[in-house]
């Protein structure tokens, strides 16, 4: 059975609000023999990684960057999974309170570096999250986890 890794930083109810739709996609009753796996950025290690088959991130935008936890999650895993991974789906979400730019760049970097590939559309939001990317976060989520469906 394939496995979704979401590894996420979740400090405020808006990060909570997006990874709750997240997850919710992930886990919709229409995505069958997909197993979810969650795990806090600070928590999550290379094993977690190496047994997955696709990737959901999640994290703030934190002082122009991702969070320093997502931050902390990157560096433990880049070069245990560097040459296992390449490949992989992955997608990501990321909240900010004006601006998510660096953030977004911080991530496509280091993810380009692993060799991953994108299979979603980034949701990126600024403020309190409306309906709208609640939404999305539920379609990242389900997309993820339905393109493992197919594998």
């Amino acid at each position: 059975m394939p496995t979704l890794l979401i590894v996420h930083h979740t400090p405020s109810p808006n990060c909570q609000a997006m990874f709750e739709a997240v997850l919710s996609g992930a886990t919709a009753p229409e995505i069958e023999d997909v197993r979810v796996v969650r795990r806090a950025a600070l928590s999550a290690t290379a094993a977690d990684v190496l047994d997955a088959d696709g990737y959901l991130l999640g994290t703030p935008a934190n002082l122009g960057y991702m969070s320093g936890a997502l931050k902390h999650f990157f560096d433990q895993v880049y070069y245990p999974c560097l040459d296992a991974t390449r490949g992989r789906p992955f997608g990501y979400y990321v909240h900010g309170g004006n601006d998510v730019t660096g953030a977004v760049r911080g991530i496509e970097s280091i993810t380009t570096g692993l060799g991953w590939r994108r299979a979603a559309d980034t949701v990126t939001v600024t403020g309190e999250p409306d309906r709208s990317a609640v939404e999305r976060c539920w379609e990242l989520g389900a997309t993820l986890a339905a393109g493992l469906m197919e594998d």
